[in-house]
């Protein structure tokens, strides 16, 4: 088939069949896998032969890879670092050994054991963000919990794909040569630090001197040049692509190259999964489904109760393991990527292969029901056996409800109780209430969004409602029903950032107070004063910007639902702020105290200019 036909081959298929597996919730990865199932010798065999196209399709991997890199900052990594690789490591080190020991007793390989046992340990990351996203579950503790599982799976990935050439080394020579792995880590070492010297001061000389195409141009250059160094070396090009990404994650280009990366990386990737497809042995599915379905189905079951074993010894409340457990229990991507490479090195059999590829697959198949189910029956479970203990609120009436009663709710009933001000708290995490009322507090469990809870809280005969939720969009969703049910009501309510301000105040909400800005003037207040600032310099600082900033927030407000106006009125702004603060300066009357000095007088008759 000519190279134009296969092109638009495939693209017909990713066209139609990814939209339809996102429209029912199954996700893209299945789409273009089914696609290649479709076009495969298994399928309609429109393209026989998938060995041509999964060798330019890998690269779709390496740009991925690139992309993680590139995420992967310091920062954030050290920021996350226990349940990052504390209960991420755990999860995986656990499930890979649990799993491998099952493919050794049946029969393969402890290379092959190995391989396989990792491989199923990963999870779909697409699949599980893009589930906890549409129930609103990224923010709560156990999609955090579930996010910093993915993000080591991310990261594990690179050093389990550098390790299939010395795993194919030691399928033929019964052991691990370490002259191959020195050559290997030196040849790592290398390019970190050659990459250090030359990547930056070579991107910010194209950026200053040609076009947005050739930067793009080289952006590309970078990816497939770590790539084809990397693989020459004798390492996989993932690493290299990878290490590429790695050491441009706190670089000022880091942004730029993501914009430039992603629409390649999505196509060719999209691509890889159709040639995984393509490889994918479906009379497999027709001679044997019981059994293809019996293995998914064990795998899940495995990897669902090592993860819940993990959890409980990490102390989680029980309804998080079970969500975690559940969540991760499935295969992801990057199986198909370890499976792949595992299988071009010769560490895995064709038919140990495709087996493993029809069972990952049947079980993110599985994942979206199974999920749905889970939630099903733990708010059937909760509702008979917990709920009623709490939603009974017999109190008198309180003149303040406080929602949420994390460290914002707190700080606000311990001021009330101090100024002996009765108060009724709501907050929907159970095991948040369970540890708070041993300490004596009014607290009870229940979602402060339903109705029959704030009536039974006599919330029309309250005075204030502290909306100070931590859930934006559970905080929306409670703010909706008090002002739609009770418009006498005077709410406070914490915002988390300028996007939640704005959608409180769309319904009327009035009194909103962002989270983290006050603490950040007084911060700013204090270093000014550390400079050398006067107290009077410093204040005024502080001051302008607040009342600059005040100003914006409601000039934004109004142009919030159009964002080329948003994004036009936060550059004016900047402006703005600029001027406001070169105005100011250029008014200070003469022998005003210099900002800089501190320790000069502020009267200005005992300031003597030199």
């Amino acid at each position: 088939m000519h190279l134009l036909e296969l092109a638009t081959v495939f693209l017909l298929s990713a066209v139609v069949l990814v939209p339809l597996f996102q429209r029912l919730k199954l996700g893209g990865v299945l789409g273009y896998l089914a696609a290649g199932m479709l076009l495969g010798p298994w399928g309609l065999n429109i393209v026989p032969d998938a060995e041509n196209t999964l060798s330019f399709a890998e690269f779709g991997v390496a740009l991925l890879l690139f992309l993680v890199g590139l995420e992967l900052e310091p920062a954030r990594l050290w920021s996350m670092r226990r349940l990052v690789f504390g209960f991420g490591g755990a999860q995986v080190g656990a499930t890979g050994l649990v799993l491998g020991g099952v493919a050794l007793w049946l029969g393969l390989t402890w290379q092959a054991a190995l391989v396989a046992g990792f491989g199923l340990a990963m999870s779909s990351t697409a699949l599980v963000l893009t589930s906890l996203g549409e129930r609103g579950q990224l923010g709560a503790n156990h999609g955090r919990e579930i996010f910093a599982v993915l993000l080591f799976q991310d990261i594990v990935v690179i050093p389990l794909l550098a390790l299939l050439p010395l795993l194919a080394y030691a399928s033929v020579k019964d052991a691990v040569s370490w002259t191959v792995a020195a050559k290997a880590i030196a040849a790592i070492a290398a390019f970190v630090i050659a990459g250090r010297v030359l990547v930056r001061p070579v991107l910010k000389f194209i950026a200053r001197h040609s076009s947005a195409e050739v930067f793009t141009a080289a952006a590309l250059l970078l990816v497939v040049g770590s790539a084809v160094i990397m693989e020459r070396l004798g390492v996989t090009m993932s690493l290299g692509a990878f290490l590429a990404g790695l050491l441009l994650a706190d670089s000022e280009f880091r942004h730029e190259l993501e914009a430039d990366i992603e629409p390649f990386k999505g196509l060719l990737l999209g691509l890889f999964f159709m040639t995984v497809g393509m490889e994918a042995n479906l009379t497999l599915a027709r001679d044997a489904p019981l059994k293809l379905v019996a293995l998914a189905v064990g795998f899940m079951a495995i990897k669902c109760a090592v993860v819940y074993g993990i959890a409980l010894a990490a102390r989680f409340p029980r309804d998080e393991r079970q969500r975690v457990a559940v969540a991760l229990s499935q295969g992801g991507e990057f199986a198909f990527v370890l499976f792949a490479g595992a299988a071009t090195f010769g560490i895995l059999e064709t038919g140990t292969h495709q087996l493993l590829v029809m069972v990952v697959t049947i079980s993110m198949v599985l994942a979206t029901p199974v999920m749905s189910l889970h939630e099903w029956a733990l708010a059937k479970w909760t509702a008979h056996n917990v709920a009623a203990d709490y939603d009974r609120i017999d109190a008198a009436t309180a003149p303040v409800i406080i929602a949420g009663f994390g460290r914002f709710g707190q700080i606000v009933s311990r001021v009330l109780r101090m100024a002996d001000i009765p108060f009724v708290a709501l907050d929907a995490n159970y095991a948040q209430v369970d540890f708070v009322r041993r300490f004596g507090n009014r607290i009870y469990y229940g979602d402060a969004s339903r109705l029959e809870l704030l009536q039974a809280a006599k919330a029309g005969d309250a005075k204030l409602f502290v909306l100070a939720i931590d859930d934006v969009e559970a905080s929306v969703k409670t703010a909706s029903v008090v002002r739609r049910h009770f418009p006498q009501l005077d709410v406070l309510a914490r915002a988390r950032n300028r996007v939640h301000y704005f959608r409180l105040r769309d319904l009327g909400v009035k009194n909103i107070w962002r989270e983290t800005f006050p603490a950040s003037l007084e911060v700013a207040h204090q270093a000014l004063l550390k400079l050398g600032f006067s107290v009077a310099a410093a204040q005024r600082a502080v001051t302008l910007f607040k009342e600059h900033d005040l100003e914006q927030l409601e000039a934004q407000y109004a142009v919030h639902h159009d964002e080329a106006q948003l994004v036009q009125t936060t550059q004016q702004a900047v402006a703005q702020l600029r001027e406001l603060f070169e105005a100011d300066v250029a008014r200070r009357p003469r022998g005003f105290p210099d900002p800089l000095h501190s320790n000069e007088p502020e009267n200005t008759e005992a300031a003597t200019p030199e």
